[in-house]
């Protein structure tokens, strides 16, 4: 007999294996699954991805439930707690979209310090035809902060390099081989650099961790960035800093309570939004679908599959 497999979103073209694979597949479509309890008991594995993660309550509904493939490196979202308890083991695809965040993000800098967004809004309007378009920021020089220097944030800081930026970075801990200035007090950084740009993991650590206080630090000529998860934005705090002008800009890929984006932060002109683009080409989608099917495949083959993570 297949093993069943619960798919927590919409079948996507890097799953695609799945729907004449090895498993029998229940599609979540995005909802909480609602089967019928000889299939809750046949259900063995969970397949979801860094947003809509896995709570108790999933995980408590099937109960023979053996492992989780994350499509994604975010855990923030997945109960590791309630899946130790219960021996589920947890995987996900670590490193493989750090390149394209870091890509996307770069992106953000340049665009936000040279307003090509705006501009092309100004020329498309016909406004170029009663003046010249206002004067942007250098990019080469400025110096860029970086919350969070894992896989990603090490590839921003190599990216910001080339630009001959100058690049401090913030986390929780320094780390004595990374050559770079290590700046422990979070709102000291936003006060030294023109642009911040967050890529630190979320969850409960880091919810609001950049707050008014770091917005304010930033000022009326900083511009933030933000392409780790939506709960480290206060974005109440947010919404008033671009209102007031208390920071001069931002760029966002992802939200609180994405896909709903508040209406302020989408008529804002000093906001560039995209909707969750880090990880969305794909050769990256690709490369993170395989991972999870081989994570899957190796399990139910009874080894031990690559990428576990420790929920300890």
């Amino acid at each position: 007999m297949k093993p069943e497999v619960f798919l927590t979103f919409p079948l996507p073209p890097e799953l695609e294996p799945l729907r004449n694979g090895p498993y029998t597949l229940h599609l979540g479509e995005g909802r909480p699954p609602d089967l019928p309890q000889p299939a809750r008991e046949r259900v063995r594995a969970i397949i979801t991805n860094g947003i809509k993660g896995a709570d108790r309550s999933l995980i408590e509904y099937f109960p023979r439930l053996e492992i989780i493939g994350s499509l994604g490196i975010g855990l923030d979202a997945i109960d590791l707690t309630c899946a130790r308890e219960r021996g589920v083991l947890v995987t996900n695809t670590p490193g493989v979209n750090a390149d394209d965040v870091a890509d996307l993000a770069m992106m953000m800098v340049v665009e936000r310090l040279r307003r090509v967004r705006d501009g092309n809004a100004f020329l498309v309007r016909g406004d170029w035809l009663k003046g010249p378009f206002p004067l942007a920021r250098t990019v080469s020089g400025r110096k860029l902060g970086i919350i969070g220097l894992g896989a990603i944030g090490a590839r921003i800081a190599a990216r910001a390099a080339a630009f001959h930026m100058q690049v401090f970075w913030h986390g929780p801990r320094p780390k004595p081989q990374i050559d770079l200035p290590y700046v422990p007090d979070l709102v000291e950084l936003a006060g030294m650099v023109d642009v911040l740009v967050v890529c630190c993991s979320g969850g409960a650590a880091t919810r609001h961790l950049v707050d008014a206080r770091v917005m304010s630090a930033l000022g009326p000529d900083g511009v933030l960035i933000n392409v780790a998860r939506g709960s480290i934005l206060d974005t109440a705090a947010l919404i008033a800093a671009l209102e007031t002008g208390t920071l001069g800009s931002a760029a966002l890929d992802v939200f609180e309570d994405q896909p709903q984006v508040a209406e302020s932060l989408r008529k804002s002109e000093r906001v560039l939004l995209t909707p969750h683009l880090g990880s969305a080409t794909h050769e990256t989608r690709a490369r993170m679908g395989a991972m999870v099917l081989a994570g899957l495949a190796e399990h139910f083959a009874g080894r031990r599959p690559a990428h576990l993570v420790d929920a300890s």
